[in-house]
């Protein structure tokens, strides 16, 4: 068994995100990363409109409860929509439902208990706040606050906020008393934003940080094939970085994608790595990419470009 204890399997790529795909590979997927002893899982409304958490909790409804972990996230609220167009937010083969946010204190609750149906648990290990950047005041106010009644009285083990932007994770960080800080995107070999007061934000006030998007939404996979940045099309100057990193990392005979899934995992302050394979054959490639060997001298030059 490899050494996975500090990966989470995200829920976005088996639920449709930037292609479709089935049940069935979906689920093989997700079979493929509890067979490399992958125990813990992110997922979230949003992703696939609710169809990463029907997927993920049709896998687990057969493993033993006490031997995984689960994360999901509250912020948006579906709702049946027979119009719904496909692709909404990237995400394809969605089932036909709306998305609306919500941060209210009864929207937490109700996105609880709607994931908690569509996942077929009793319990969440991990309650994250979904992307409230132009709704922090109110996710400060009464989503914030519920999270923390449901922590005390053990309903949730852990909450938190997962965010792309560091700035609304640190405030988060600094003005509440969140254990867990799920970050996208900005703790990269293309961006470290979150590295000059975020990290050592959370690591003085013992929060953990998962790092998530080490891939920037795919320019990191293959810079020839994929200039997808923060899910749009990358300007010239970021292409232009991740190629020269892929041909420092030819250099080792090491590909760009082992070095960008290991990134977070050089820092202490990092607690776990959220990778984003949807596939049977991604999975694979992820976990050897996880234990290809990167020499510390690739990492000294890669630092250069970062």
């Amino acid at each position: 068994m490899n050494d996975v204890a500090d990966i989470v399997l995200g829920g976005a790529a088996y639920a449709g995100l930037f292609r479709a795909v089935d049940e069935e590979a979906a689920q093989a997927g997700i079979a493929a990363a509890w067979d490399a002893g992958i125990r813990a899982f992110d997922t979230a409304p949003h992703y696939g409109a609710g169809s990463s958490e029907e997927r993920l909790g049709r896998f687990l409804r057969s493993r033993p409860r006490s031997e995984y972990t689960v994360s999901t996230k509250v912020g948006r609220l579906l709702y049946a929509d027979p119009s719904a167009p496909d692709g909404v937010d990237d995400f394809y083969g969605a089932p036909k439902r709306a998305r609306r946010r919500d941060y209210s204190a009864v929207g937490v609750r109700r996105s609880l208990e709607d994931s908690l149906e569509r996942l077929g648990l009793d319990r969440i290990d991990l309650l994250l706040i979904h992307d409230p950047d132009d709704h922090q005041e109110q996710a400060l106010a009464e989503a914030l606050p519920e999270l923390e009644r449901m922590r005390a009285a053990g309903i949730v083990a852990g909450i938190g906020v997962g965010v792309n932007d560091a700035e609304v994770a640190l405030r988060f960080v600094r003005e509440t008393g969140i254990d867990h800080v799920l970050i996208a995107g900005r703790y990269t070999l293309l961006d470290r934003r979150a590295e000059a007061e975020l990290l050592p934000e959370c690591a003085r006030r013992d929060v953990r940080v998962l790092v998530a998007g080490v891939l920037n939404s795919g320019i990191l996979a293959d810079p020839w094939r994929s200039a997808t940045f923060d899910y749009r099309p990358a300007q010239r100057h970021i292409v232009e970085r991740a190629q020269a990193m892929a041909r420092i990392c030819a250099k080792y005979d090491v590909a760009l994608r082992a070095a960008a899934l290991q990134f977070a995992r050089r820092n202490p302050a990092v607690g776990a790595t959220v990778i984003g394979a949807g596939t049977a054959v991604e999975v694979a490639d992820t976990i050897a990419m996880l234990n290809t060997t990167v020499p510390e001298d690739l990492w000294h030059e890669l630092d250069r470009y970062s």
